[in-house]
């Protein structure tokens, strides 16, 4: 194979607009070198037939003439396997033209919707059909109903006029199409080996002799992905084009009648598949890079959004700020305050304590006097005295003019003994 660099075609240099939905988002085409895995698509054995020219072959797949390969995809989900393969997804639509399109292996529903998509921006008669059990495998991961209420959401409004949804196993979904009825059948299910094989070769019968069979994941060899290793074989049978970007995306010539739109992709050489290569491959990274700058820009309102949040916390934090120190104040104040308040607790404890001493001291005095008072009323002088001061009271009573002159004779007697 020529390994000469990757020089794009004339029409590769005028930028397709791609977004999100209905939102206008340009962005240039980008000329940057290519991997060797990306600039080396191949092309399998050729049906015979009389050789179409390099320029012709180019000439026929044409994305200009096939505009709805330039088509913003309407579904982009966070599953990013088959991004950068959606513009083919939709060229080769445009290309093949089918009766009916049967998935295997839908997922998020990325590809089935960009052929869905395509199928009704071009307004072809297509019946469609995507048959994924919706619970995951080892290689996907296990998922719950809310993948398929998500892809239903978007699916249903858009395309469930020519379209269906079969929730069920490969196997038993065999039993609802006829032999020689399928003109497009897209493989992306269990992704190993013996998987793949068992899949293509329990659908071969479904194959109309105009059918095409994409086979996604070509290119990944970990796992226990076994897709690379079938295609090798099938390539060898099989008319076939091979993209190596985006995991790798195999296109297989099956039917005999192939539509002539398609047989040029079959037919082109190293170089023009190379450059076809690089084609899909720029207008499937310009996805990718649409979907990247839509979850920047999403971020960037994020951040915004925090740094409001940030600002307005921040001001609520300072008011807090405030309050707490106007709490601390406060605090010490009635610190203070309490300070004094146990200093005041300890001088009236003192004074209690000083006044119950003297209470003490009044009460032990009281019984001291009244010991000596109830000891002077025991003794003998006393009652002597107080039998003399009864005798007194009764000859000279109190208030008496002979009372009164006793007690003047008496102080005089006192005076004249000091």
């Amino acid at each position: 194979m020529n390994r000469a660099s990757c020089v794009l075609p004339p029409w590769l240099t005028t930028a397709p607009e791609m977004g999100l939905g209905d939102r206008n988002v340009a962005e240039p085409t980008i000329r940057r070198p290519l991997p060797r895995a990306v600039s080396e698509p191949s092309t399998g054995p050729q049906r015979s037939g009389p050789r179409v020219g390099e320029s012709d072959v180019l000439a026929a797949l044409n994305p200009l003439d096939h505009p709805v390969c330039l088509s913003p995809p309407r579904r982009l989900s966070s599953v990013l396997s088959w991004h950068e393969h959606l513009p083919f997804a939709m060229f080769l639509i445009d290309l093949a033209r089918p009766a009916a399109l049967v998935e295997l292996g839908t997922h998020a529903g990325d590809s089935y919707c960009a052929f869905c998509q395509a199928v009704s921006e071009l307004r072809l008669p297509t019946r469609c059909y995507a048959v994924d059990t919706w619970t995951g495998d080892a290689h996907s991961g296990l998922y719950g109903p809310e993948v398929l209420e998500n892809l239903r959401a978007h699916h249903d409004p858009l395309y469930g006029s020519f379209s269906r949804l079969i929730q069920s196993t490969f196997d038993e979904a065999l039993a609802y199409f006829a032999d020689g009825t399928i003109d497009l059948l897209h493989i992306d299910g269990y992704h190993t080996y013996d998987a793949v094989k068992h899949d293509f070769e329990n659908w071969l019968p479904k194959l109309s002799e105009r059918a095409i069979v994409v086979f996604h994941d070509v290119n990944v060899r970990e796992r226990e992905f076994g897709v690379w290793r079938l295609w090798e074989e099938l390539s060898e049978r099989y008319p076939s084009f091979t993209f190596l970007h985006g995991h790798g995306l195999g296109v297989l010539g099956v039917g005999r009648s192939l539509p002539d739109p398609v047989q040029p992709l079959f037919r082109a050489s190293a170089a023009e598949a190379r450059l076809l290569g690089s084609l899909f491959f720029e207008l499937g990274r310009r996805v990718t890079l649409t979907v990247e700058r839509e979850r920047l820009t999403e971020q960037c309102s994020r951040v915004a959004e925090l740094e409001a949040e940030a600002q307005r916390v921040a001001q609520v934090l300072d008011a807090r700020s405030r309050e707490l120190e106007q709490l601390r104040e406060d605090r010490d104040r009635v610190t203070q305050r309490l300070r004094q308040v146990e200093a005041e607790v300890v001088d009236v404890r003192a004074a209690h304590e000083e006044r119950a001493r003297v209470a003490r001291d009044v009460e032990r005095e009281r019984d001291e006097l009244a010991a000596a008072v109830h000891a002077i009323h025991s003794s003998l002088t006393y009652r002597a005295a107080a039998a003399y001061w009864r005798v007194q009271d009764r000859v000279l009573p109190r208030g008496t003019r002979r009372r009164r002159a006793y007690e003047r004779l008496m102080a005089r007697v006192k005076a004249r003994a000091r």
